[in-house]
C-alpha cells in the first residue's frame, strides 16, 4: 500500500508542475486560444489533483468538491470566451467604420 501512496504522490507533484508550466503559457501566450486553452488544462489538472487526493486520503466527499470544480471551470471558460467574442465583434466593428469613413473621404478628394 505504501507504492500507491508514493505513486500518487509523484502524481500530484507532477501534476503541480504541469499545471505551472500551463500558468505561464496562460500568461505568455502569444494568441488568447493559447490563453483559453492553458486555463482550461488548469482546471483539469486541478480536478485531476482533487480526484488523486481523494484515493490518496480515503475521502469520497472530496470528489463533491472536484464536481464543484469542474461546474466552475466549465463556466469560467464559457464567461471568458463569451467576454472575448464580445471584444472581438466589437473591434471588427469599429475597423470597419474607420475603413467606410476612409473610403467616404477618398471619395471626395476624386471630385
Amino acid at each position: 500500500m505504501a507504492g500507491f501512496k508514493t505513486f500518487f504522490l509523484v502524481c500530484i507533484i507532477i501534476l503541480a508542475v504541469l499545471a505551472i508550466a500551463c500558468l505561464i503559457r496562460a500568461i505568455l501566450g502569444p494568441r488568447i486560444a493559447d490563453r483559453f486553452v492553458a486555463v482550461n488544462m488548469i482546471g483539469t489538472m486541478t480536478m485531476a489533483i482533487i480526484a488523486i487526493l481523494s484515493v490518496y486520503l480515503h475521502e469520497s466527499t472530496v470528489l463533491d468538491i472536484c464536481l464543484i470544480y469542474a461546474v466552475m471551470s466549465f463556466v469560467a471558460v464559457i464567461v471568458f470566451a463569451k467576454i472575448y467574442i464580445g471584444l472581438y465583434n466589437e473591434r471588427k466593428a469599429h475597423e470597419s467604420e474607420r475603413k467606410r469613413r476612409r473610403k467616404k473621404g477618398e471619395e471626395r478628394h476624386e471630385c
